[in-house]
């Protein structure tokens, strides 16, 4: 992708923003958003509300503003949000009503 000098940034910048590469986060919340609209039902709406808002963050997200706002705030609640997507996941599909 990059030819010349390998930075920080632009490491951040293919495994959080690219949805071109397969493991980025944006490329993972793409396959999330996806299935999710494969299994909707009744009550997954929200779910699919929350995984959309945040894949459009990654999609319109700037390195640039994720590095000013501090990298290491970013990586911790990511997957903070990511968990709590992960607990309505399960409750609108894996819990019986």
């Amino acid at each position: 992708m990059y030819r010349d000098v390998i930075k920080p940034e632009r490491v951040a910048d293919l495994l959080i923003l690219r949805p071109d590469m397969p493991r980025s986060l944006h490329a993972s919340m793409n396959e999330v958003v996806s299935n999710l609209a494969m299994l909707a039902n009744d009550q997954s709406s929200e779910t699919a509300r929350r995984a959309g808002k945040l894949r459009a963050e990654l999609q319109y997200g700037h390195i640039d503003e994720i590095l000013a706002n501090g990298l290491h705030a970013f990586l911790t609640q990511f997957p903070d949000r990511v968990n709590e997507l992960g607990a309505r996941i399960s409750r609108d599909f894996l819990i019986p009503t």
